[in-house]
């Protein structure tokens, strides 16, 4: 008996259309495509694999994506799965899942991942290490929260992306700044927390049924936040060969607790977490979803396979099998240096590409009249792989120190 499948596809980039390539590839899957793109705008190649097409305004409307996987189960009979990666989708995805009775993330659990508020409460009530967190509605609630644990806090959005909209705050003026940037208002809160300084790392982890059966970390080199916050420094991230270094195996048990607390049953789960000085870990974030940062293809590149393809066959089958890690891989991140909007130059390319071009397996370069990027992964980009992590640091070194974007 296939197993019935919908994929949620806003839009047909390619990391979309990877998935949508290895569901199609998988035996006795049938895959329906819910999408605010009209069928003739898929590229033909897809259009014979997938058995139907449902046209949505909005793929965060859990309505809109109830009503069509409803369709579609009462022209298959049943709905195995609804599935998509994309971090906003993954609350109305599982409001759907629960309306139309389609097995998977429940709302309850997708809350606990996406609204950090609430993930802070679940994790602190587990006895699990997280900074000092408040919702904030007001400036009088900023202040006292901020006369609680003293300054520098972050404030950011209660469902964030990554670090966009994140912003440190070291005294009274940035605080009303902020608060001001981000319109706090009781309809529009901000999630506060004390400022927590140390190595920043991911934890990657395949969890099935409730059971963890594979992990990977990494590191964040600096972290976003002090990358958004300094335009100069260059940001890489660092995969290395040891699946897990000895810091992230002690780390280990704290993240298979958080995910057992906040309710994780199959899937992958991409953790940020600090590292202090002091050897104290404490937990920043934990998104129910593959990561980004070019770790998914890092990943696969270090473990010679298609880990997009290794999701997808998680997500329909509850299985996930890769071979052992060979490799070490890193991504370099190249922003734009100078006032100006615009890339006006690029330097030190060729001085790159002699240094260690050997170890680059893929790149986008940022072009003259290119315009300045807004997040922090920059203009453009380099993924290195080597049989070594110390052959990649010293690649992502020589990417980082040779190439320079000129902003004019």
């Amino acid at each position: 008996m296939s197993t019935h499948v919908l994929y949620v596809a806003p839009f047909y980039s390619a990391n979309i259309l990877q998935c949508l390539a290895a569901l199609n590839s998988l035996a006795d899957v049938r895959v329906g495509l819910i999408t605010h793109e009209p069928i003739d705008r898929l590229p033909e190649r897809y259009r014979s694999t997938i058995a139907g097409h449902y046209q949505i305004a909005d793929c965060l409307d859990a309505e809109q994506l109830s009503a069509a996987a409803t369709a579609f189960k009462r022209d298959w009979g049943r709905v195995d799965r609804l599935i998509g990666f994309l971090e906003q989708m993954q609350v109305p995805l599982a409001a759907a899942r629960d309306r139309v009775g389609i097995p998977g993330m429940s709302e309850a659990v997708a809350h606990n991942f996406r609204e950090k508020n609430q993930m802070k409460k679940v994790l602190r009530a587990a006895g699990l290490p997280v900074a000092p967190q408040a919702l904030l509605g007001s400036a009088e609630q900023a202040r006292r929260f901020v006369a609680e644990v003293g300054y520098p806090v972050v404030l950011k959005p209660p469902a964030g992306l990554g670090s966009k909209g994140t912003v440190r705050v070291v005294d009274d003026e940035g605080l009303e700044a902020a608060l001001a940037a981000l319109f706090v208002t009781p309809s529009n809160p901000a999630q506060a927390e004390a400022f927590v300084k140390g190595e920043e790392h991911t934890f990657e982890t395949i969890t099935i049924d409730g059971r963890p059966v594979w992990h990977s970390s990494s590191y964040y080199l600096p972290g976003p936040l002090e990358v958004l916050e300094n335009p100069w420094m260059q940001y890489c991230v660092l995969l290395p060969r040891e699946q897990l270094q000895p810091h992230a195996a002690a780390f280990r048990p704290i993240n298979v607790a958080a995910l057992t607390a906040l309710g994780m049953g199959t899937g992958m789960s991409h953790m940020e977490w600090f590292l202090r000085k002091d050897g104290t870990p404490v937990i920043s974030e934990v998104g129910a979803r593959p990561p980004g940062v070019h770790l998914m293809p890092m990943m696969g590149m270090a473990h010679d396979v298609d880990m997009w393809a290794k999701w997808i066959e998680l997500m329909v089958f509850d299985r996930f099998e890769v071979p052992e890690r060979r490799y070490a891989c890193g991504a370099a991140f190249f922003r734009g240096q100078g006032r100006g909007q615009m890339v006006t130059a690029v330097e030190g390319v060729d001085a790159a590409q002699e240094q260690v071009g050997k170890y680059v397996v893929d790149a986008r370069l940022p072009k003259v009249g290119q315009p300045r990027a807004s997040g922090y992964e920059g203009e453009g980009y380099a993924v290195v792989k080597a049989p070594t992590t110390a052959l990649v640091v010293e690649a992502l070194r020589g990417l980082v120190t040779n190439v320079r974007v000129v902003m004019g």
